[in-house]
């Protein structure tokens, strides 16, 4: 077996495209993770149950991610860049002016919008990282984007705490400037070849991204449940101000530990660290559910859980990647967007579960979903290496 080459190479193009499509990942994360910290205070505003704020959640994981398909098949076909750019700004506006909804209807609105964002972006972005890194770094590559997006999710919840949800729209700028600047330096992608017909999108489902997205949804539900109902454990305990730390650490790690993952997966392949990190995770993150911050190790459990579930996200998007190279943009989405749309969906039944019974068995539950992702993850083959793509997104 040919050994793997350790340096890290990238021609100075491909820097700059992976470097500002990271940037705008975590700009356009942090902007969408501004409304799991304020649940609680929406649930008292509006006086709601636990099921009516998942509706919001719902709404965010839908628009921002089931549309994710769509939007990265009408990259692969007439360009990326302006979507890429795009996305952003849309997130920035909706989410921060989500203080000045006069009713929940309203509310829901800017959330759609800030999600409609968040859905142009992911596909074309994590399309530009694939033809910008080399073969044997683009487990790297796709982690350190989604490492991006994911440091995005933990600056977000600490911004809306720090600031309050009626200061925002101070931060609205920063949204409009990250789409300029990624759209200055990210060039048009060229279609080549012929045309590809609709038909040859769904038969990506003919293969194994079908399982690989089927286990994809199973993981991003049990991250989407622990993330929007612990504010509602932590509120009832009167630890409400644990809940933004909770999230910021969680986050961070679930940053290294995608780093890790795919850094791993170039070197021991995709379908190892896919099945191992969903199988060390279940007893971990059950005992996540039933520590309290007052005890030692509740944060350094809490950093080792979002490593490790983490750690299969960008070798996830890498592999559906390489089983199907010729509709990149289309297949991350598949393993982006759909995947968590649809664990978003599912976190319906998981709020109601929560009402009938308590956050935390809820939570419990969604945890116990990993164990068939598992079973399922050994069906996977594992993905042929894909040649060089070079920085081929140049006019």
């Amino acid at each position: 077996m040919a050994t793997r080459p350790d340096t890290i190479k990238v021609a100075p193009a491909g820097a700059a495209i992976l470097s500002i499509v990271t940037l705008a990942h975590f700009v356009n994360d942090s902007f969408t993770a501004m409304l799991t910290p304020v649940l609680p205070e929406i649930q008292a505003t509006y006086g709601i149950s636990i099921a009516r704020t998942a509706v919001l959640v719902a709404i965010l994981a839908f628009v921002g991610s089931m549309l994710q398909p769509f939007t990265g098949l009408i990259g692969d076909r007439f360009g990326r860049r302006l979507l890429a750019a795009l996305g952003p700004v849309l997130a920035a506006v909706g989410m921060t002016l989500m203080g000045y909804a006069p009713n929940f209807a309203t509310l829901g609105l800017l959330i759609a919008f800030a999600g409609i964002g968040s859905a142009i972006f992911h596909p074309s972005g994590a399309a530009y990282v694939a033809m910008g890194s080399r073969a044997h770094q683009r487990g790297l590559f796709a982690a350190l984007f989604s490492g991006g997006g994911t440091v995005g999710l933990a600056a977000g919840p600490l911004a809306a705490t720090a600031l309050g949800i009626h200061a925002l729209p101070y931060l609205m700028p920063i949204g409009f400037a990250v789409g300029l600047a990624s759209y200055m330096i990210t060039p048009d992608s060229v279609v080549t070849g012929p045309t590809r017909r609709p038909a040859e999108y769904l038969e990506l489902w003919r293969g194994p991204i079908r399982t690989l997205w089927a286990t994809g949804v199973l993981r991003s539900l049990s991250t989407v449940s622990y993330q929007g109902l612990l504010g509602f454990v932590l509120t009832t305990r009167g630890q409400a101000q644990h809940i933004g730390p909770s999230l910021a650490v969680f986050s961070v790690a679930s940053a290294l530990g995608g780093i890790a993952g795919g850094r791993l997966s170039d070197r021991i392949g995709r379908t190892a660290v896919l099945r191992s990190s969903v199988l060390i995770t279940i007893p971990l993150f059950i005992a996540l559910v039933y520590s309290r911050p007052e005890q030692w190790w509740y944060y350094p459990l809490m950093a080792v859980v979002g490593a490790v579930v983490n750690a299969n996200l960008p070798v996830a998007v890498v592999t559906a990647q390489e089983y199907a190279p010729r509709h990149v943009a289309t297949a991350s989405a598949l393993m982006m967007g759909f995947t968590w749309g649809t664990a978003g969906v599912l976190f319906l039944l998981v709020g109601k579960l929560a009402d009938l019974t308590s956050p935390t068995t809820a939570m419990t539950a969604s945890i116990l979903a990993l164990l068939p992702a598992f079973w399922m993850t050994l069906k996977l083959p594992e993905p042929a290496i894909v040649k060089d793509s070079g920085v081929p997104v140049v006019t």
